[in-house]
């Protein structure tokens, strides 16, 4: 009876903190998808990296969208994806002049978290629960999210 209780105890434990993983990946990716991927109704337009700090870029925003308004400078985060003197397609959030890339890119690089999540919670299926397949499944859609953001940006 107690190796039962035990055995028990270990997949509810390890079930719990694959799915706290696995949630955490959507939450994370969620404040730029988002906007990205619910474009209706949101300004819409590209921005020419003039200038970068140690965390963000900055440059004149040109509207695509009708009800959009040029901007003499939007911010948007500083990444291996965002390089000075690059023209990117982006999406305003609202209340603000931060901005995020939109289109197949913007919508891959927003889900990176969740590439990573699904990664690290494939550790955990695999190695906690014995659940090797299973693993390798979320491990394989993690890689392929992964490389699809990688070559997209």
């Amino acid at each position: 009876m107690p190796v039962t209780a035990l055995r028990f105890g270990r997949v509810v434990a390890m079930s719990v903190i694959a799915v706290l993983i696995l949630v955490a990946g959507v939450w994370g990716s969620w404040g730029s998808a988002q906007h990205v991927m619910l474009t209706k109704g949101r300004e819409q337009g590209t921005v020419v990296v003039t200038r970068c700090g140690a965390d963000t870029c900055a440059g004149p925003y040109t509207p695509l969208s009708a009800g959009s308004t040029a901007r003499a400078r939007v911010v948007i985060e500083k990444s291996v994806a965002v390089r000075k003197g690059g023209v990117y397609t982006v999406v305003i959030k609202p209340g603000g002049d931060e901005v995020v890339r939109s289109g197949p890119a913007g919508v891959l690089y927003a889900w990176v978290p969740l590439g990573g999540a699904l990664l690290l919670a494939s550790v955990v299926v695999a190695g906690g629960l014995g659940r090797v397949r299973a693993g390798w499944v979320l491990a394989g859609s993690g890689v392929a999210l992964l490389t699809a953001a990688f070559v997209a940006v």
